[in-house]
């Protein structure tokens, strides 16, 4: 593909569509659910990006997904899965988790927890094929790595093929985070589409507009492949998909 003209929009925290009710708490970067922009369906190959907190006990019931790769990082408890394939799991932060919906499957996803919330990132990815088999894979990815700087934990790009990532059923796309302290730097990487979401703590991103700021619950889609530094201005947790495709 021909990449895209050097492009910069960054969403604010505020300004993210949400959903509340007794037990959840969720805020969608994209259209998800009743909540729908024409304008805001997708970037890249990612399909939703939403930050849920669910209150203790509370979780989503059993319901079903088909076509579509789920892949779950977990801030802060821990949050139960299990589907119709048998599979059965406990996310908690240093957790990678992804689910292949394939040609269908049921899950459920639940705070086991009667005493705290859980607070994690979901995100889904479009598959290169449809009509596979359902999977599901967790991977622990070591802390020490993250605060090295960006390690790859969902991938399903070639050069990711050694590295301490789950499989993505999508050859042009990878999800990588960081935990840098403040101070730190952290090099982005140059892809024709790349969405950058801070999870916490606030850094400081080259070249964009106004102080280059962005704190927890903000976002960044850079569109063309130019490389960015990411600087810490507290210890922060980001998440960024690399994403060298686009949906249409």
């Amino acid at each position: 593909m021909t990449d895209p003209a050097p492009r910069t929009d960054i969403r604010r925290s505020g300004d993210r569509f949400r959903t509340r009710t007794d037990w959840l708490d969720s805020h969608h970067s994209f259209s998800f659910g009743e909540h729908y922009d024409p304008d805001n369906t997708s970037y890249g190959v990612l399909l939703v990006h939403n930050e849920d907190v669910l209150a203790p006990g509370g979780g989503f019931d059993t319901h079903p997904h088909r076509e579509t790769e789920i892949v779950t990082w977990v801030l802060d408890g821990s949050l139960t899965h299990e589907d119709s394939a048998g599979h059965r799991g406990i996310t908690r932060p240093g957790l990678v988790q992804r689910m292949s919906a394939g040609s269908g499957i049921e899950h459920s996803e639940r705070n086991g927890s009667q005493d705290s919330p859980v607070h994690y990132v979901q995100m889904w990815v479009a598959p290169d094929e449809f009509g596979t088999e359902a999977g599901y894979e967790q991977l622990e990815v070591d802390d020490g790595l993250l605060a090295a700087g960006l390690v790859p934990v969902a991938s399903g790009l070639d050069r990711h093929l050694a590295s301490p990532a789950v499989r993505l059923r999508n050859r042009s796309a990878a999800l990588s985070v960081a935990r840098p302290p403040a101070g730190a730097e952290v090099l982005l990487p140059a892809a024709p589409f790349l969405h950058l979401f801070v999870a916490r703590g606030t850094v400081h991103v080259e070249g964009i507009d106004t102080s280059g700021q962005l704190a927890a619950g903000d976002a960044g889609r850079f569109t063309g492949a130019v490389e960015r530094r990411v600087t810490a201005e507290t210890a922060a947790e980001i998440l960024v998909w690399e994403m060298h495709a686009s949906i249409g």
